[in-house]
């Protein structure tokens, strides 16, 4: 084995990336800030930054968050940590030119939440917003006027098919809900994440199909007009069994 040669690699940097999705006004949104140094000053781009030497990457993930925005995400497999959100990593991202200033290899992580307060932008973002996630795919990428900075398209797209895909099987569309929720407000969590309609009464039979997926709460709500609507809380059953396949559109 040929001795180590610490000058015969380039200089090197591990980022952070935040595909943040939440479901406002029964649209799928994601956190995207506008940059406020180069490079691609001035365009709109997922949330992160660089990992310090001392921090983990999901500490790293969560101080990004905060800073750029003035929203928390914790790993909710931390005991004592809850704050209703998900956060999961997504997958890496190492082309040796997706950033112009160095060699920069990406981890994201997708963070999933109830519908979020307005964020406040911080660090060196000029500003943050959220936007539905077709208007930003449809923009394209960075190569394309108005697409977002850096590979954030493919990011993008990467993490609402995470989540498109997960809710099929998984519990994850709770992650979307309030503790406290409705069958009617989980179906239009899986309509905004999927983007078509679902007949209300055969997804009441699956999501209450599974043993121990939903439980009753022990109340009622009538905050979506009507009659009264059962509460349910997201059950210890975290499989959805048989699962609900996305309808082709």
């Amino acid at each position: 084995m040929s001795p180590y040669d610490p000058s015969a690699f380039p200089p090197f940097a591990v980022t952070v990336d935040l595909v943040v999705l939440t479901v406002r006004r029964h649209a799928l949104c994601a956190l995207v800030v506008k940059r406020g140094e180069p490079p691609f000053q001035g365009r709109w781009a997922l949330p992160g930054g660089f990992v310090r030497g001392d921090e983990d990457l999901a500490a790293a993930a969560a101080r990004e968050l905060a800073e750029e925005t003035g929203l928390c995400a914790h790993d909710p497999g931390r005991p004592g940590v809850d704050n209703g959100a998900h956060l999961e990593q997504l997958a890496t991202y190492g082309d040796p030119k997706r950033d112009p200033r160095m060699r920069v290899v990406s981890v994201a992580h997708l963070v999933l939440a109830p519908d979020l307060p307005a964020p406040r932008a911080g660090g060196d973002a000029n500003s943050a917003r959220w936007a539905p996630v077709d208007e930003l795919l449809a923009a394209g990428d960075a190569e394309a006027p108005g697409g977002l900075a850096f590979d954030h398209a493919q990011i993008l797209g990467d993490g609402v098919e995470r989540a498109r895909s997960k809710i099929e099987y998984s519990s994850l569309a709770t992650a979307f809900c309030p503790t406290e929720f409705t069958v009617g407000e989980l179906r239009r969590v899986y309509e905004a994440v999927w983007g078509v309609a679902l007949d209300p009464r055969n997804f009441h039979r699956k999501v209450t199909g599974t043993p121990g997926f939903l439980v009753p709460a022990g109340g009622t709500t009538t905050r979506q007009g009507g009659r009264p609507a059962q509460l349910f809380r997201a059950g210890g059953a975290t499989l959805l069994n048989p699962p609900m396949l996305r309808p082709e559109v």
